[in-house]
């Protein structure tokens, strides 16, 4: 019994160790190969670092006004006789927009007028007795102080008749009208607003660094996006003073628009361009990632070769002989078409001022060097790479799957 007991332990003491080593053997052999097993390589799409122009600039945002613009207002009171312009419509300097009720002013002025013309005869009398020896001094004095008196009270009405007419002061393009007819206004009213948009300006600020930067007539480029800046102008007028809260020193600069696209009020991107510098070492931004470590790229190098182990009998094998030849070379044939593959390099670098989509790189890079512009969130350090510059690996290879 106790023999047969024995067998029975021995017999499962070999099962359960042979199940316990085959899966060890299977989980080493498991690890082995994906140990051994090398990712595919990534496909990218690479640029070749060249010195190139550089052209450094200040941007900011900036505010768009009228180089002339004024909210139209009436001198004195009145009620609204005429109104004389239409929204959006261009005048002229001195053109009539809006008459007042002028009825009184013009009978006051009429009057005046004809007692200024009975003041100059009078004084036309007085000259002619006094010439003719039969007139006083003083009677000559108080007709030519009349007369001068009834002048001046003509040019007065003349110049309170003015007041009920509103004129455009300077030409440009004015606004909706804000009275009708038959309103009553008080001087204050705002009756429309004139803005002479064919030349704008833009009030911005930069940093208190920048500003030993600044000239005036530097050149300045505008736009409604960074991207996009039609727009050009020069800096007419730079703040002597900074402001000590902000830190900031405004500037003025004028736009030509000729277009009429940018309207009073209006944000508008600024950028002051500054001289031109040679031999920048610069990248396009989407080569440049950044991380709590700080900014790097990936730069593309040949794999190092790596030697090939040689047979163990290969130093006793005998020497080969004229009919071996052929062989040996045959043996040596792969090896010399073997190339070395193309890995990365993670680099770190220090970047500098950016413009249009470029980057300046002041260290870590040189002339010469591939470095990958798009798909760094699924590359790593070492990763064999192939290079494709045909395609952007940014977007999916499978259409229907950027569908989906």
């Amino acid at each position: 019994m106790i023999k047969r007991f024995i067998i029975a332990f021995i017999l499962l003491v070999l099962v359960c160790g042979g199940i316990v080593g085959f899966n060890l053997f299977r989980d080493k052999a498991i690890s082995d190969f994906f140990a051994n097993m090398k990712a595919p390589p990534a496909t990218v799409s690479t640029t070749v670092v060249k010195p190139l122009e550089w052209t450094p600039g200040i941007e900011a945002i900036g505010t768009v006004s009228a180089a002339r613009g004024v909210d139209l207002t009436v001198e004195t009171t009145g009620i609204v006789k005429d109104v004389m312009f239409a929204a959006n419509e261009h005048v002229k300097e001195g053109q009539s927009l809006v008459r007042l009720d002028d009825a009184v002013q013009q009978a006051d002025l009429a009057a005046a007028k004809t007692q200024a013309a009975l003041d100059g005869q009078a004084l036309d009398r007085a000259l002619a007795l006094q010439k003719r020896g039969v007139g006083t001094d003083a009677t000559l004095d108080a007709a030519r102080a009349a007369s001068s008196a009834s002048t001046s009270q003509v040019a007065k009405l003349q110049a309170v008749l003015d007041q009920k007419l509103l004129k455009a002061p300077f030409s440009g393009t004015i606004g909706i009208p804000r009275v009708e007819e038959g309103q009553y206004v008080a001087p204050g009213n705002a009756v429309a607003t004139l803005q002479d948009i064919d030349t704008m300006r833009a009030d911005f600020t930069v940093p208190e660094q920048r500003f030993s930067e600044l000239k005036i007539g530097q050149p300045v480029r505008f736009g409604l996006a960074s991207g996009d800046m039609p727009y050009e102008g020069k800096v007419v007028g730079i703040d002597p003073k900074i402001d000590p809260v902000s830190r900031l020193v405004s500037v003025r600069a004028e736009i030509s628009n000729p277009d009429g696209r940018l309207s009073p009020g209006q944000f508008i991107q600024v950028r002051v361009e500054l001289p031109e510098e040679n031999n920048v070492l610069a990248l396009p931004q989407t080569a440049l990632t950044s991380s709590l470590y700080g900014d790097f790229i990936f730069v593309v190098k040949p794999a190092e070769a790596k030697p090939e182990a040689k047979p163990a009998d290969a130093a006793a094998a005998p020497a080969a002989k004229e009919g071996d030849a052929k062989p040996a070379a045959d043996a040596a044939k792969p090896a010399e078409e073997a190339k070395p593959g193309l890995v990365l390099a993670q680099v770190f670098v220090t970047p500098g001022r950016r413009n249009a989509g470029l980057v300046e790189i002041t260290k870590g890079i040189a002339a010469g060097d591939e470095v990958v512009t798009a798909g760094q969130n699924r590359l790593f350090n070492g990763m064999s790479v192939n290079i494709d510059n045909t395609i952007d690996p940014t977007k999916p290879a499978n259409p229907q799957a950027a569908v989906q």
